[in-house]
């Protein structure tokens, strides 16, 4: 099952593998090695590690537009009261009627 890769060493997960049929073959029952078992399927699947990742940029994400969002009140606040015209390009007339 998970001996060796497709280049030729030990695979991936043969450590895990070896572990869980060397409990499984000394166990009086099959629920003495679920923590082996769990360890093997982790490391074919992944399902921990990428659900852990999504959870690290979720927050990652999260983190990044609370920042965004403080400064830009951080420029508005530096903003305030700067004149925004120093008069140098000239206004349009208004079409007042």
């Amino acid at each position: 099952m998970s001996g060796y890769s497709y280049t030729g060493g030990p695979s991936r997960c043969s450590a895990f593998w070896r572990e869980f049929t060397k409990c499984y073959a000394t166990a009086e029952s099959p629920g003495q090695c679920v923590l082996q078992r769990d360890d093997y399927m982790e490391c074919i699947s992944g399902k921990k590690e990428k659900a852990r990742l999504a959870t690290i940029q979720a927050e990652h994400e999260k983190r990044q537009a609370r920042a965004l969002k403080d400064h830009k009140h951080e420029i508005d606040a530096r903003a305030d009261g700067v004149p925004t015209r120093v008069g140098l390009v000239p206004t349009p007339p208004s079409d007042a009627k």
